[in-house]
């Protein structure tokens, strides 16, 4: 399969807009598109589905190991790759984890895909190019096929730009005039979830005309090269359970596609179940897993969702429930909203959490866990704004950032109750 990886200089540059709009165009050419997110995000894929129809898979140069990015990359049925990058193009943990980084150049010097360049070009004008001269010469293995300006003021604006990009010698692909229709509405983790934005459709179509009318879709696709990495099979995270209740809905959707992926490849069966209609997991299913969401935007309602509560502490008794980041906090004691006002939770365990306090804890998580529904040594990822109030069951896990120092958000079991602070990517080599 032929790929591109989109990437820019920062974050905020645009290129999950531009990502967006030219798999929407390509698509909607008849071109099979597969998408694929690097790094550890969890919402991007679900507009990478909705933009092309296919699942999208994350490519995780510290969390995966070649021969898993590898089987990720094959398996897809594509005719073209697209890889969203993430932050900046060289953007990474100081450590490098299986394969690289995290950085989006390790994931191109990984698979041979040719950079796309997003820049925002609002308040420089040849300036653009030096830039990117820099990201096309800065690292041995990296290959920069081009660049599309975004924010493009005006025509003359726009002929100073390609000037010097001629200079630089850097192709550019188009260019993208200030547009803020074209913005996705975004929240303190990101972008809305795709499956809360009510006019996504919409939305698409409009970026996908904007591709179409200001980008050069056939050179697009004719810098686009083969992944020069050979194909492997290996084997998926093992599932929890064989069958599993999964929560799903706008509080719990943070889990990465692969995972569940790799739980139905591996003969396990998907229950979804929705706490915030007040379900209870499905009474057949031998685990339940509570992914990671929004708990604290729907803190309120879930308080009063009782038949949740009542059938997630009876299945608890007899069989493992687990949650990750907000659906570990959801399992909690209690939970304090931004306001200052304390929901009660599940009470599966006694965490207390409070995003009256707020604190950002992010980056990538080693893991050795203590439980038989868990891999014993794993690798993630944690991004949350939560402060720990109480965490007074026993802790589930050792934990350790990517430079290896040992972090406090160990997560904690009782009885079959066990939740972390990180979502599972994939098991630890």
């Amino acid at each position: 399969m032929r790929g591109l990886i989109i990437s820019a200089p920062a974050s905020g540059s645009g290129k999950t807009t531009v990502m967006l709009g030219l798999a929407r165009a390509l698509s909607g050419a008849g071109v099979a598109v597969q998408a694929f997110k690097s790094g550890p995000d969890y919402i991007d894929p679900a507009f990478h589905r909705a933009a092309t129809g296919r699942a999208s898979w994350n490519l995780d140069t510290w969390a995966m190991g070649r021969d898993r990015i590898a089987s990720l990359i094959h398996g897809g049925d594509g005719a073209i790759a697209l890889a969203e990058g993430s932050m900046g193009l060289f953007d990474g943990v100081a450590t490098a984890g299986l394969s690289g980084t995290g950085a989006t150049a390790d994931l191109a010097a990984l698979t041979g895909w040719p950079v796309v360049v997003v820049l925002d070009a609002s308040g420089q004008a040849q300036t653009t190019a030096a830039v990117a001269r820099g990201l096309a010469t800065f690292r041995d293995g990296v290959t920069v096929a081009g660049v599309i300006l975004n924010r493009v003021a005006s025509p003359r604006h726009e002929a100073l730009i390609r000037a010097g990009m001629a200079e630089a010698g850097l192709a550019v692909f188009g260019c993208l005039p200030r547009n803020a229709a074209t913005e996705l509405p975004e929240r303190h983790l990101g972008l809305v979830q795709a499956e809360e934005t009510g006019d996504l459709d919409a939305r698409l179509d409009a970026l996908a005309d904007l591709a179409r009318a200001y980008l050069d879709l056939a050179a697009l696709q004719g810098a686009a090269r083969p992944c020069s990495l050979p194909p492997a099979t290996v084997p998926p995270v093992p599932p929890p359970a064989e069958r599993i209740a999964l929560a799903r809905d706008a509080a719990f959707s943070f889990i990465y596609p692969h995972l569940i992926a790799g739980w139905r490849a591996m003969g396990a069966t998907i229950l979804p179940f929705s706490p915030l209609a007040d379900e209870a997991p499905d009474p057949t299913a031998t685990a339940c897993w509570l992914p990671g969401g929004y708990p604290e935007l729907h803190a309120a309602r879930l308080a009063d969702c009782a038949t949740f509560r009542d059938g997630l502490a009876a299945f608890a008794a007899t069989r493992p429930v687990h949650g990750e980041c907000g659906g570990y906090m959801a399992m909690g004691a209690g939970l304090v909203a931004a306001d200052g006002t304390r929901h009660r939770m599940a009470g599966l365990l006694g965490l207390e959490t409070s995003f009256a306090k707020r604190r950002m804890h992010l980056g990538y998580r080693v893991a050795e866990l203590d439980a038989p529904h868990l891999p014993p040594r794993a690798r993630g990822h944690e991004f949350h704004y939560a402060t720990i109030l109480s965490q007074p069951d026993a802790p589930l896990a050792q934990v350790w950032d990517a430079t290896g120092a040992g972090v406090p958000e160990t997560g904690s079991r009782r009885g079959q109750a066990t939740g972390t602070f990180f979502h599972l990517i994939g098991e630890d080599a």
